[in-house]
């Protein structure tokens, strides 16, 4: 399947860079790497975020046929990990916008922001209005860390400055969206769902990871992992390759610490396919992606062909995952390269860079790094066929690592189904939470 000429073309119009502050304090990568070792197992987190987490209403408005209340609460990572927010994030905002008049139940749908989406503007005038007039169906907006109100004062726009700070609101996002799911339980309302479109359809999957019960969850326009959308996608063209590059070469604890840091050992990890930066012709030395309209980065067919002879390959298991057994003196294709250099020689530094931003990457948001949702059969997926941000070759399929989720296909690529499919987004929020209501009409 080809890319899409308007994802291509929006890109060139950006002039933004990413991670203009390189990779983030090596301490902090390493606290948020621990961190995720708790996150990431669904059992070992479950006291973490007390069921009564107080949150607080402190505005209401009236409109014709719906309310929003304005509220927020203290994010537990800051509690959990002090000071890696930055002080303006601390305090996680959302708006609630419920309808006057219910049709059936008192549904609630989170949605959790994409790129660039700062306050509460576009989802409520996209999503949440038109979701009260078709479905009687109730919206909250939770503000991401490092976006509108929680957004730190040195950062441009939308643009993170470290990479370390999208792992941070990964976890931010993971921990506030429980406090909100326990508050509307509390509440009253039922059944109780998760949606984002982009990076909000990447954190609304990572949240349903580690909530204990059957929820509904529909991730748009998003995948198994942000590591492509780093590397081979339209978007690592924003990417600060030369601060990133320089910072790993200079400080050799990226290389000799944080590495060995990363567990993810996934079939389409770093670590099983050393070659990955040195034989990606979709990426070139100035960390430009290579795309010719119509054609796709590799073919799709062979991709997943080359995916199913390593799952099924000895040595693998983990029913399919591709997991391996991590023994303390493991190889890894990137440790001692540099201690190394007389017996083989070194790969560029940009191809290195490259592979070590997988990895960190793939730590933090590969959903085959976290727990299965409880019910996979009250997922649907909603992708777009020519996504240029969200390359699918040569990562995990959702089916895979989700058995039983369902994927439905767009026509078009991501700006144009950001643009002009929002009712299809809000079709399958509602057949997944019918579907929810068959399965469970009891469990509230």
């Amino acid at each position: 399947m080809g890319v899409s000429r308007l994802d291509v073309f929006y890109r060139r119009l950006l002039l933004s860079k990413l991670f203009i502050g390189g990779w983030g304090k090596p301490e902090d990568l390493k606290r948020i790497f621990e961190f995720r070792k708790y996150i990431g197992d669904r059992e070992r987190c479950r006291s973490l975020v007390p069921e009564d987490y107080p949150v607080h209403i402190n505005k209401t408005e009236e409109h014709t046929d719906y309310q929003i209340h304005e509220g927020f609460f203290i994010s537990p990572l800051e509690h959990l990990v002090p000071g890696i927010l930055p002080p303006e994030a601390v305090k996680a905002r959302f708006q609630f916008i419920v309808p006057k008049k219910w049709q059936k139940n008192r549904p609630v749908c989170i949605h959790l922001a994409g790129t660039g989406d700062h306050f509460f503007w576009r989802r409520r005038t996209l999503m949440a209005r038109p979701m009260v007039k078709e479905a009687g169906m109730a919206s909250l907006l939770l503000e991401s860390p490092y976006y509108g109100y929680r957004k730190p004062k040195d950062q441009m726009r939308s643009c993170l400055k470290n990479v370390s700070d999208l792992l941070v609101m990964g976890g931010a996002l993971i921990l506030e969206s429980t406090v909100l799911l326990h508050w509307l339980e509390r509440e009253g309302y039922w059944p109780l769902g998760m949606t984002g479109i982009s990076m909000g359809g990447y954190m609304a999957s990572l949240a349903v990871t580690n909530w204990p019960k059957p929820i509904p969850l529909i991730p748009c326009l998003s995948w198994s992992t942000a590591s492509s959308v780093f590397t081979t996608g339209v978007l690592s063209k924003a990417v600060n390759w030369k601060e990133l590059e320089k910072q790993y070469a200079i400080n050799s604890v990226y290389e000799e610490e944080i590495i060995k840091l990363l567990e993810y050992c996934g079939v389409d990890s770093f670590k099983m396919a050393p070659e990955f930066a040195k034989n990606d012709d979709s990426l070139s030395l100035s960390g430009d992606v290579r795309v010719s309209v119509g054609q796709s980065t590799r073919a799709g067919g062979e991709a997943e062909a080359e995916l199913v002879d390593q799952v099924l390959s000895p040595g693998t298991s983990g029913g399919g995952l591709g997991y391996l057994p991590r023994s303390p003196g493991a190889n890894n294709p990137l440790q001692g390269t540099k201690t190394e250099s007389t017996k083989c020689s070194r790969p560029s530094l940009h191809r290195e860079s490259i592979s070590f931003m997988k990895g960190v990457m793939d730590e933090c948001t590969h959903m085959a790094n976290f727990s299965v949702p409880v019910d996979p059969s009250l997922i649907i997926v909603v992708q777009a066929k020519e996504d240029a941000y969200i390359p699918r070759t040569g990562v995990l399929s959702l089916q895979e690592i989700w058995p039983g989720c369902e994927v439905r296909y767009l026509n078009g690529g991501h700006i144009s189904a950001y643009l002009f499919k929002q009712s299809v987004f809000r079709r399958a929020i509602y057949d997944t939470f019918d579907r929810f209501c068959l399965k469970y009409p009891n469990l509230h």
